[in-house]
């Protein structure tokens, strides 16, 4: 398996929102609406088989998703 790519955030951008990787100054890519943005950012996050972050507009992370092997899996409740 291919090491996992840096984790994807969606944020907040003077033009709408943007889709980031984590320690990027730039934007992957810039979108009107949060929801094109989710959906890129959810794409790039798939195909690196890493962590999906949404922020909200304050900056604050609303949503989290892992793609890939995940080391610490939850334990089933009995």
């Amino acid at each position: 398996m291919a090491k996992p790519g840096k984790p994807v955030h969606v944020v907040p951008h003077d033009d709408g929102w943007a889709v980031r990787r984590e320690g990027s100054e730039r934007a992957s890519s810039v979108h009107g609406t949060q929801a094109e943005a989710e959906r890129q950012g959810r794409t790039a996050a798939r195909a690196s088989e890493t962590e999906f972050y949404l922020h909200n507009r304050l900056g604050q992370i609303r949503a989290r998703d892992s793609y890939g092997n995940d080391p610490n899996p939850p334990k089933d409740k009995d």
